[in-house]
Parts: structure tokens; sequence; C-alpha cells
């Protein structure tokens, strides 16, 4: 079982991977160039993720045939989405907050690659009800 302080942690650790990734390569580059080096990044890390996994969409009890895909679902307990956008909008939250919902996952990152500063301005950290009924450590 998870607790918040271990997601807690763990996101601390994803940040500062998307970091390492944005000092190296820089802005400006298409979100599958960022997609492609933080996979890169977490394997060096040690981290468990899966990539561009299929996200289940249960409706009146039955697995809809969808094309959903999460960026990163990582340690099996947090979404990440990329993007490399001019600016993150309620779309692009929309999207973090559908994924952490339909994978009943606690806690979701949206991180955004075209930027100046990934801690400042490049991304958010997002929690739901899963992550509000985890013990605190």
């Amino acid at each position: 079982m998870f607790t918040q302080k271990y997601l807690d942690e763990l996101t601390y650790e994803l940040i500062g991977a998307c970091i390492v990734v944005h000092k190296t390569i820089g802005k400006g580059l298409l979100e599958s160039i960022y997609h492609q080096c933080l996979k890169e990044e977490l394997m060096y890390r040690k981290i468990n993720f899966s990539t561009e996994m299929k996200v289940p969409l249960i409706y009146r009890s039955k697995e809809l045939n969808t094309d959903l895909r999460c960026d990163l679902f990582v340690e099996n307990c947090l979404v990440m989405e990329l993007k490399a956008v001019s600016e993150i909008n309620n779309m692009h939250e929309a999207q973090l907050f559908t994924y952490i919902k339909l994978l009943q996952a606690p806690k979701g990152i949206l991180i955004n690659f075209n930027c100046f500063n990934i801690f400042k301005e490049g991304q958010k950290t997002f929690v739901n009800e899963y992550y509000k009924l985890l013990p605190k450590f």
C-alpha cells in the first residue's frame, strides 16, 4: 500500500528527472523527444513505469474500445502527462484528471517542457480522493 509520503517523495524524484532532461536538451523540441529522454532518465534512476499505457474506459460495466493512453504510469500509482506547448490550459488538466480517475491513481503530474524553468513554471501536481484516503506515513 502506498502512503502520501511515498507519493510525495516519488513526485520529487520525477520532477527532478524532468529538470535533468530539460537542462540537458533545452526547450523548443517535440513532446515525443522529451518523452524518449525522460524514459531513459527513469530507467537510469531505476524507477518502474509503463509508457503509452492504454487507459481502460468502463461504461455501464463494459470496457469500451478507446484509444486513451497516458504518457507514463509510474510505479503503478502516479500518472505523468507530458506536454511541449506554449501554455498549459484547462483541457490538459482535465485530461490528466481523467487518467488518474480511470486508473484509480492517487496523484498525477502535468509537465510542460516548453518553458524556461520546470520547477517554477513547467509542472503542476494534482491529487484526488484516492490520495486523501492514503495514510500519511
